[in-house]
């Protein structure tokens, strides 16, 4: 699946206390699963990105360089899908939770 075919729409408010921008770019791909969330940066440049959840959980920024992977939390139990990825600051985040 592509991130361009799950991105959040315009109403929906970005995840609480992640510094959220644009919806990122279509080369920056998701994969879910029921423990992790595998976020792979297909873009040839350095992509900062955090994923929106179904039910507004928190999610770290992450600095993914070209080529690159990160672990973001997966649906777990409850079902909690992933809707989207967006670019972010890292810089602007400065907890791992609420």
């Amino acid at each position: 699946m592509t991130a361009a075919g799950l991105l959040m729409s315009p109403a929906a408010a970005p995840a609480a206390g992640a510094a959220t921008g644009s919806p990122a770019p279509e080369c920056v791909e998701h994969f879910q699963g029921w423990r992790y969330t595998d976020v792979h940066n297909g873009c040839g440049d350095t992509v900062s990105v955090t994923v929106t959840y179904t039910n507004g959980q928190w999610a770290p920024c992450r600095v993914i360089e070209p080529g690159g992977r990160a672990a973001f939390s997966g649906y777990g139990t409850e079902g909690n899908h992933v809707t989207g990825l967006r670019t972010c600051d890292p810089a602007a985040v400065t907890t791992d939770g609420p």
